[in-house]
């Protein structure tokens, strides 16, 4: 099986090739716009490894929720991808990404949403994957629920982004690990269940999840929260 995954809900972008269980990885160059470099690398990484896109079974893409002009960047190039190749595209969320890296039996996953705000979601493992307990959420780091039961453990840059987060974190007795960031090659892994499972959707189905429809706030809320005009 053949799965291209592309990942661009934070400012780490990346792309990464499945083959039957074996999985490269590129990284989009730092400081630079997702929308440039991202498909330039796809090329590259498809014309190192021998594969033409009509070579691919599937599409993956990070759907979110995250960064939106990234979560929009990676759905519509996996949108444009799968329908030259004609082949299904998988969505897999950033949340759930994070916590199959960080790879315990209970995760908190916590992404920066900018804002003042911190996207959560609560995942258990369950075989061979992670099941999203309750759903996932958009509020203050203060505001943040936090598992009262035994077994969890966080990850994520909200903790980094948020102090008072981290000191939560903390204080409730459970261990975190901020670097954890959603990639590509985690996205192609989870995708290759999903796709053994027929959980593919049609190009034109796909959407970003942004579980909040809000860019930017505007000056009287900023004002209102002592921030500047």
């Amino acid at each position: 099986m053949l799965i291209l995954a592309l990942e661009t809900s934070t400012e780490l972008g990346s792309c990464a090739l499945w083959r039957d269980g074996s999985v490269v990885e590129r990284v989009c160059p730092e400081k630079r716009p997702h929308s440039g470099t991202l498909l330039p690398l796809v090329r590259e990484l498809l014309a190192e490894s021998g594969v033409k896109i009509a070579d691919l079974d599937a599409i993956a893409f990070g759907v979110g929720p995250g960064a939106f002009t990234g979560l929009r960047v990676a759905c519509g190039a996996a949108q444009a991808l799968a329908v030259a190749a004609d082949v299904p595209l998988i969505p897999v969320t950033s949340l759930e990404t994070m916590a199959t890296q960080q790879g315990a039996d209970r995760v908190l996953a916590l992404l920066d949403a900018r804002m003042g705000e911190v996207y959560s979601g609560r995942y258990e493992k369950e075989g061979t994957g992670y099941v999203l307990r309750g759903e996932i959420r958009v509020s203050p780091p203060a505001d943040v629920v936090l598992p009262t039961d035994n077994g969890w453990q966080a990850c994520g840059n909200g903790l980094s982004a948020y102090p008072m987060l981290q000191e939560r974190i903390v204080a409730a007795g459970l261990s975190g690990e901020a670097a954890i960031l959603p990639m590509a090659a985690t996205v192609a892994a989870i995708a290759a269940g999903k796709a053994g499972r027929g959980e593919g959707i049609d190009a034109a189905l796909a959407a970003p999840l942004y579980v909040r429809d809000k860019v930017a706030k505007t000056v009287a809320e900023r004002l209102s929260e002592g921030g500047r005009a």
